[in-house]
């Protein structure tokens, strides 16, 4: 018998690990795969390339402060100064956070450039009110709508589809394209939806350590892993990999097999680290809904940065940040459009950095650089009556869209690995699914949900039905993106008795 169970050994699993262990609890975490880590892994992609790509999950920007102060992980985070660059036609819109001149410079009507820093000093007041609370128990509606004492940032934020705020506040369509791309990161929505998902997800993009900046990791994502994977060690905490979990009882039972081998374990609370939709599987009970992932992503090892259609800029600069390809407005429209009636759209929108421009300690040879690429209106139906086939054709296409703003063929500037072989892959949602167990291949194991509760304020939003079971992945309440608040979460849960 141990004190806690974790079944996952993603990084909320860790986090979890870390906080219980330290706090005298014995804790075993089982891993199905050879290796902790989940999405926040880097991985050596191509043999014989001396390049560690962080393979699924590659920025930070909601992991609390306070989290990595708490387990003292020796984590560092650089700020990139480019924001973002958008390429339109012969000029483009650059977002530089050290030169608010040379951004202005680059809107094409003034008038949205202030309304953009009316816009997003709203974000930041949000923000800095609102990502304090992630880390505490759930607050009712009413208390967090008080604690934001902005009634005009709740309504736009909160309880208007975000089309209405965006369209109202900004004139041009490559801006209002800009703004929107953070509320359909990973989720499949158009920017009008009644559900709100895309305002879910668009405030959990803007509010990360009351700022909303997306920072990379230095060492790539492997190093944020492999901290937390020492804190949990160091202070006592048992990790076993190639463990995989087959049921759970609402008592605090953990079967599971290593090999051929199978082994029971009792536990006072057991953490899940997997998708509510994993969680109902294990305890043998219906599942929730279906999740449905909705991107496209590529990593590549370039020889050299290509050249812009643009001039003007350094492609140091546009790389530096997020780039953001054929992502405008009514482009945004048009793909989910073609993507709703089962089409993969015919000029995917999509986003890159270069991680290594920021942070070159990931390189082991002198010169390439990455590219990390994160289609969007990429939903899992598109792939799954033959994913190779349709992941083929969404990947020739959004290199086609690439192309479409580059002076010469990103093809052209491709890295080969020794045999020979194009330094690129790509992963679609089933791909997701099959090496990660994402429900439908959803990055945030189902669709975000508010970072309050009318029906259990107070709670931390780990809770299940039974006592013993807790969720602590990306699937709980308050859940997605690298953070470990859920981690967090559910260990106070336990650690508080609340």
């Amino acid at each position: 018998m141990v004190d806690v169970v974790i079944v996952g050994g993603g990084h909320n699993g860790l986090v979890a690990a870390a906080y219980l262990a330290r706090a005298g609890k014995s804790v075993l975490v089982l891993e199905r795969l050879d290796s902790v880590g989940g999405a926040a892994v880097s991985f050596q992609a191509f043999p014989g390339v001396d390049v560690r790509l962080s393979r699924y999950s590659y920025l930070v920007s909601l992991l609390p402060r306070k989290i990595i102060t708490d387990l003292n992980l020796p984590i560092t985070l650089l700020r990139r100064r480019m924001s973002s660059y958008t390429p339109v036609g012969a000029q483009g819109l650059l977002i530089d956070t050290e030169d608010s001149d040379r951004t202005s410079q680059s809107f094409v009507d003034p008038a949205d450039f202030a309304a953009w820093q009316r816009f997003y000093a709203m974000t930041t007041r949000v923000a800095e009110r609102v990502f304090p609370t992630l880390t505490e128990p759930l607050p009712s509606k009413a208390s967090l709508r008080s604690l934001i004492d902005d009634d005009q940032a709740w309504h736009a934020l909160f309880e208007e589809p975000i089309s209405q705020v965006i369209e109202r506040t900004f004139r041009d369509d490559t801006v209002r394209g800009v703004v929107l791309t953070d509320a359909l990161i990973g989720t499949f929505a158009s920017a009008d939806d009644l559900s709100l998902r895309q305002n879910r997800c668009f405030l959990y993009h803007v509010i990360g350590n009351g700022t909303g900046d997306w920072d990379v990791p230095v060492g790539g994502m492997g190093s944020v892993t492999s901290a937390l994977a020492a804190a949990a060690l160091s202070s006592g905490a048992q990790i076993l990999t190639r463990a995989t979990v087959t049921a759970i009882t609402p008592d605090g039972d953990v079967s599971y097999t290593v090999g051929d081998s199978a082994h029971t374990v009792h536990a006072s609370h057991v953490l899940v680290n997997a998708s509510p939709t994993e969680l109902s599987r294990l305890l043998g009970t219906p599942p929730p809904p279906s999740p449905e992932g909705a991107q496209l992503k590529v990593n590549m090892i370039l020889r050299r940065l290509p050249r812009l259609l643009d001039s003007t800029v350094d492609p140091r600069d546009a790389f530096g940040g997020t780039f953001h390809v054929n992502e405008s407005y009514s482009q945004l429209a048009h793909a989910f459009s073609e993507a709703s009636s089962g089409r993969i759209p015919s000029l995917p929108p999509c986003e890159i950095y270069c991680h290594s421009l920021t942070d070159p300690s990931i390189i082991g040879e002198p010169g390439l650089h990455t590219l990390t690429l994160f289609g969007l209106h990429m939903p899992a139906r598109l792939f799954t009556a033959d994913n190779p086939a349709a992941r083929a054709q969404a990947l020739s296409a959004t290199l086609a869209s690439l192309n479409r703003v580059l002076a010469e063929p990103i093809e052209s500037c491709l890295h080969t690995a020794p045999d020979g072989t194009p330094c690129i892959e790509a992963k679609s949602p089933v791909d997701l699914e099959d090496s990660l167990g994402l429900p439908g291949g959803h990055i945030f194991h189902r669709d975000l949900s508010w970072p309050y509760s009318d029906d259990s304020p107070g709670s931390w939003g780990v809770e299940t039905p039974h006592p013993r079971i807790l969720l602590c992945g990306a699937g709980a309440p308050r859940g997605g993106g690298v953070s470990g608040i859920p981690g967090h979460n559910a260990a106070m849960k336990i650690l508080t008795g609340g």
